[in-house]
């Protein structure tokens, strides 16, 4: 006995075949055997096949299997356990000869009775998406291996103070781990003052929304000044406006800070002395002179130079002689004011600038210097009886001076009329006495 299907369940059958083929994703149905019952037209295109040349054949015909087993363990799941399976399934596809990515969703197809008697499945093509995944992991992994291996401290911030990242350099400052800094506000993680510190820039970071370029000085635990040279620039955080951050840079830059405070040290100092030497002495000079004329003010200088110098060397040796220069260079530099400037002016002589001073009290500090060297013997030569005495010239601002050349020419002849009268004394330049 023939049974008819009413025209009108055709009609529904084959609009719900064309809404099946015009999903964008592939639909099917297999028997027990693994053998399809049904394909949509996104099957037909996938296999490069026919319905007829699909339906009524398995797996077999259509993936290369050896490759990848996983449609078809997961379709005895479904029919074993009854239950439904999602998952992801790879797949190599004959016709395309290609490897591709799907995840399925089988669910089992049961009879009246409850029985499985085959499976329905939705798959969908994920594998551009798992190549962009890969390609972002690849992409975050490479940025991670240099952003942790960068010598900077690299982080970012949100305007209410919270860490979104930060790299394993600022980890390992912190002492904590990244997962355990991320979300936590800096003043959760640093001292008050520091985190208050590098907060003013990022405050200006978010309140003007321009790059900030500054160097931030903190103390660490044991007390030594850190320096950082930041780098702060304005981010809107997943491109939200309402969710303004900030990236920051920052590089220690101590070790390069002390070494140029060293640098600058040795083209101010004298190697032997440890005293100013004689191009920097000039610079001060120089400008204390161009001060002191524009407030008209007193200012003084002393030569200085070590009586018989020559014979201690040629008696004692260099060594004996650059001891000698040690000792009375320490014993100036403890004579002297703050405010004064004493120099190694090259060989065996000193200078000694004197700001707001007058030629008389100039005077008397060089005769304390030339009688506390004429009394005591020099520690340089190691014994008690042998005394290295000094010659000094003083001299004072004039009115007509034009620069400081003036004062040091008359200070220097000073010293040359101190020497020829007979060394170990002071002689003030005629030119300054009333």
């Amino acid at each position: 006995m023939n049974t008819r299907i009413p025209s009108k369940v055709k009609n529904h059958i084959k609009l719900l075949e064309a809404a099946l083929d015009n999903v964008n994703a592939y639909i099917f149905t297999k028997d027990l055997e693994g053998r399809y019952t049904y394909v949509n037209q996104a099957v037909l295109t996938l296999f490069d096949k026919t319905f007829d040349e699909v339906v009524g054949f398995d797996d077999s015909h259509f993936f290369d299997l050896k490759i990848s087993n996983q449609i078809k363990e997961n379709d005895k799941e479904v029919m074993h356990t009854k239950q439904a399976v999602v998952a992801e399934e790879t797949n190599f596809v004959k016709a395309t000869d290609e490897l591709r990515v799907f995840r399925s969703n089988k669910e089992p197809l049961l009879d009246y009775g409850g029985n499985v008697i085959g499976i329905c499945g939705i798959s969908t093509d994920i594998t551009h998406e798992k190549q962009l995944q890969k390609t972002i992991a690849d992409q975050r992994h490479m940025l991670d291996a240099v952003l942790n291996n960068i010598d900077a401290h690299v982080y970012m911030k949100s305007s209410d103070r919270r860490f979104l990242f930060v790299n394993q350099r600022v980890a390992e400052l912190f002492g904590l781990p990244a997962d355990q800094i991320i979300g936590k506000k800096d003043t959760d993680i640093l001292p008050q003052n520091v985190a208050d510190h590098f907060w003013v820039s990022d405050k200006k970071v978010f309140e003007t929304n321009e790059k900030q370029s500054v160097e931030e000085v903190v103390q660490d635990k044991d007390g030594s000044l850190l320096r950082y040279l930041s780098v702060k620039i304005p981010y809107m955080h997943n491109g939200d406006e309402l969710t303004p951050a900030l990236i920051g840079f920052s590089t220690d830059i101590t070790e390069l800070f002390q070494l140029k405070e060293e640098f600058k040290r040795q083209a101010r100092t004298d190697a032997l002395t440890g005293l100013y030497n004689r191009r920097y002495f000039f610079e001060q000079a120089e400008k204390e002179f161009n001060r002191a004329t524009r407030h008209d003010e007193d200012i003084a200088l002393i030569s200085i130079d070590i009586d018989h110098f020559k014979d201690v060397n040629d008696k004692f040796g260099h060594p004996t002689g650059d001891a000698v220069l040690q000792s009375i260079a320490a014993n100036l530099q403890q004579m002297i004011r703050v405010e004064d400037t004493l120099a190694r002016m090259g060989g065996e002589e000193f200078s000694i600038f004197l700001p707001k001073t007058s030629k008389v009290h100039a005077k008397a500090m060089a005769e304390r210097i030339c009688q506390y060297h004429s009394d005591f013997p020099c520690k340089g030569l190691g014994d008690d009886t042998h005394k290295v005495t000094l010659s000094l010239g003083v001299t004072s601002l004039l009115e007509q001076d034009n620069n400081f050349d003036n004062i040091f020419s008359r200070a220097d002849r000073a010293l040359y009329r101190a020497k020829q009268s007979g060394r170990n004394q002071v002689f003030l330049d005629q030119s300054t006495t009333e």
